[in-house]
């Protein structure tokens, strides 16, 4: 098991605001999860903490919102996610450290200046097809796989479909269900869940049972705008830093 208090001064707080994104504003913000983590630890080790971890929240947040997922849109989405999943598992090997923060710190900053971009105008969207929804799902996929970051590209579909909050919640729910699940075939096959890394999975359950259950209690009563302005900074702060660390050590 990790020892090192400054992982925990980071994982703590990174598994809490991921229970909060998942169970109760669609999962897209726990893309800061891995990106925290990587500031102590190698970003590979912090996914493979991460996915126990993960499963576990996707059983409470899917008892949460049982039977409230849109079906057409998974139809639409799961097919591309397995397929990036696969992908990610066969490329693996070939990712250092160096450039999954590379990949983990652009998708960070992607995310952050979409959201800055459409900011104000979701009521004047244009609804997105099914085919876009289909890429959204494989690179959801493969980024899930490399860094569990695959909430930007799926919410970025979802958010262009007509589902009102708690529609959007439950379908990202049933989908990363589906997805993290998956993952862990992969992931056992690549030798990714050794004693170290699973028992510190198991310390850090109860930071992820406590942000699920704050995440389901605050999707009616919180403010989303102030939620996700504040985790928006620090996912640009942590991205910039992880792009910054990837490019430097890349060059």
């Amino acid at each position: 098991m990790i020892t090192d208090p400054v992982f925990y001064l980071l994982a703590i707080p990174a598994v809490i605001l991921f229970g909060i994104s998942k169970g109760g504003f669609g999962g897209g913000l726990g893309v800061v999860a891995v990106p925290l983590m990587s500031l102590a630890i190698s970003p590979v080790q912090a996914a493979a903490i991460l996915l126990p971890i993960l499963c576990f929240m996707d059983l409470m947040s899917l008892r949460a919102y049982w039977r409230g997922w849109i079906r057409s849109e998974l139809i639409i989405l799961v097919p591309g996610a397995l397929v990036g999943i696969l992908v990610g598992a066969l490329m693996f090997r070939f990712l250092s450290d160096h450039l999954v923060k590379l990949i983990v710190g652009v998708v960070a900053l992607t995310f952050t200046l979409h959201h800055v971009l459409v900011a104000g105008r979701r009521a004047a969207k244009t609804l997105w097809p099914a085919w876009a929804g289909r890429i959204a799902g494989t690179v959801a996929g493969f980024t899930s796989f490399v860094a569990h970051a695959g909430g930007p590209p799926v919410n970025m579909y979802l958010l262009r479909r007509p589902l009102n909050k708690t529609d959007f919640v439950a379908t990202t729910v049933f989908f990363f269900t589906v997805v993290n699940y998956t993952k862990l075939i992969p992931y056992a096959w690549l030798g990714q869940f050794d004693s170290t890394n699973l028992l510190t999975s198991l310390t850090l359950a109860p930071a992820a049972a406590v942000g699920v259950l704050s995440g389901v209690w605050l999707h009616k009563r919180a403010s989303e705008r102030l939620f996700y302005s504040l985790v928006y900074i620090l996912l640009f702060v942590v991205g910039v830093k992880l792009t910054a660390d990837g490019l430097s050590a890349i060059g």
